[in-house]
């Protein structure tokens, strides 16, 4: 039992004039209560901070009061959060920041505050034998989406929205559930100015710094020794896109990173290798291009190329998907300013 069930609610007037409310939510399970508001009543704090809200918990209670819409919102976050505690989840900050976000874009259509009680939040999620990830924000819910339904699908914007680690997630429950019979994980091997040739080892040593994040995000999703032992059986392969030149990459889950940093041959070269039953998930921050000057990036080129084509899914993160630490979004926005800025003056100088 959850607790919308256990509610009670008084609409009141604040002292502003704003319509506001109050209600006590009380939860069944003491156990999954004390997860719920966390260590110190951290997640209700975040929530408290986020929505503008007063919310104090006592026991397997917590009162909330604020503006009408506010206070809906922390209700529908804090269902959702004490459902996924039901299923055998758990809850870190990074969850309950998610929840707030997919709350407060549920009412982004409402043009007036009302008290009528909304449906449960549905995020979209990702699910491994390892690991479950529930979307944090609307694009993310959009994205997972896109993945479960086109064959390629476009991931860009800046980083920390999650693109690449949705990306690969996605691709491990493939895997897992039989759908395709390997990962093919690639990046092409440019970044910030920096060559190959001019790192120590054999190859595979010096792509490995390159591919790193892909690593990561299928430790995170799968056992270590099955990662390990797939690596191995050629199951999941990380390899540098001048590899993929050739081949035909049928029943598999391909993921180009980095893919600003393509040429548009190398770009076009890379979407021609998808064969039967096969998914490609092409990952980018046109912002960050790093090839040399004059040289055009393959994905610029390839979102207008492939715009409208059937079976092609491009969605966009802003810097309000920033799911990493907030400066991050903070300094993503600072520098998008400068770059409007540069693009105004150049545009006058013309």
């Amino acid at each position: 039992m959850n607790g919308h069930e256990l509610m009670t609610s008084s609409p009141r007037q604040s002292k502003q004039g704003i319509d506001a409310n109050q209600f006590v939510l009380t939860f069944e399970n003491n156990r999954y209560a004390s997860e719920l508001f966390g260590q110190f009543d951290q997640n209700l704090k975040l929530i408290e901070q986020r929505l503008n809200i007063d919310a104090r918990a006592r026991g397997n209670s917590v009162s909330i009061s604020g503006e009408v819409l506010a206070t809906n919102q922390a209700r529908r976050a804090l269902d959702y959060l004490y459902d996924r505690l039901q299923k055998g989840g758990s809850i870190e900050l990074s969850d309950v920041e998610g929840a707030i976000r997919m709350a407060i874009a549920s009412d982004d259509q409402l043009s007036l505050p009302t008290m009528e009680r909304k449906a449960k939040l549905t995020m979209s999620q990702i699910s491994t034998r390892k690991k479950t990830i529930a979307a944090r924000t609307p694009t993310q819910d959009t994205y997972i989406r896109a993945l479960e339904r086109s064959e390629l699908v476009f991931g860009v914007g800046p980083a920390g929205t999650g693109k690449t680690y949705l990306a690969v997630a996605y691709a491990a429950q493939l895997l897992e559930r039989g759908a395709v019979d390997r990962i093919i994980l690639s990046r092409p091997a440019v970044e910030a100015g920096e060559r190959l040739g001019f790192l120590p080892g054999d190859m595979k040593e010096k792509v490995d710094p390159y591919l790193r994040p892909l690593y990561d995000a299928l430790y995170d999703m799968m056992p270590g020794d099955k990662v390990e032992r797939a690596i191995t059986a050629g199951v999941i392969e990380i390899a540098p896109l001048a590899f993929m030149r050739g081949r035909t990459l049928a029943n598999a889950a391909v993921i180009l990173d980095e893919a600003q940093n393509t040429t548009s041959m190398q770009m076009k070269m890379f979407l021609t290798r998808l064969g039967e039953n096969g998914r490609m998930i092409v990952t980018g921050d046109p912002s960050q291009v790093d090839l040399p000057r004059g040289v055009k990036s393959g994905l610029v080129e390839a979102l207008q190329i492939l715009h409208g084509v059937e079976g092609v899914s491009v969605v966009r993160f802003k810097d309000v998907d920033v799911v990493r630490h907030p400066m991050v979004a903070r300094i993503v926005r600072a520098y998008e300013a400068q770059t409007a800025v540069q693009d105004e003056s150049e545009q006058v100088d013309r």
